[in-house]
């Protein structure tokens, strides 16, 4: 299977300093900081980039598990909320809450939910995060063609 790169450079100290870091595929690069990551501040920051990663690959995953059991998403839609908070003297990713919704023409809310928990227990990047809490929350859109 492919193998995907990613890279990151930090100059300077944890509050000063400020960084950049570029997917493999050049699809994105971004400038990071300590405002951009424990603050407001522009940028991107790590806990951001592992929600996208994390969205993406739910609803992909999602998707996969629907049509292998015959059910074509029409759209599949996932928010990931990434909490980054201080548990002792460190800083932890505690839980990741995965939004999901999806319009699945000819199932039932119950196929749609079941297929959800499938794909948040399977998808590589939960798999990848095993120990943080991961929430989901699915919304089930009836299709107008249903």
């Amino acid at each position: 299977m492919a193998k995907r790169t990613a890279s990151a450079v930090w100059e300077g100290t944890l509050k000063e300093g400020n960084g950049r870091v570029k997917l493999g595929s050049g699809a994105f690069e971004g400038n990071n900081s300590f405002v951009s990551r424990f603050e407001d501040g522009a940028g991107t920051n790590p806990e951001e980039l592992i929600g996208a990663a994390h969205a993406g690959c739910f609803s992909m995953a999602l998707a996969a598990g629907l049509t292998k059991a015959g059910h074509n998403p029409k759209r599949i839609s996932t928010n990931a909320n990434v909490s980054l908070e201080k548990v002792g003297e460190a800083f932890k990713i505690t839980t990741i809450e995965l939004t999901t919704e999806g319009e699945v023409p000819g199932i039932d809310e119950k196929t749609f939910l079941d297929a959800a928990e499938s794909a948040k227990k399977n998808c590589p990047v939960s798999q990848a995060l095993a120990g943080v809490d991961i929430k989901l929350n699915a919304t089930f859109v009836k299709s107008a063609s249903a």
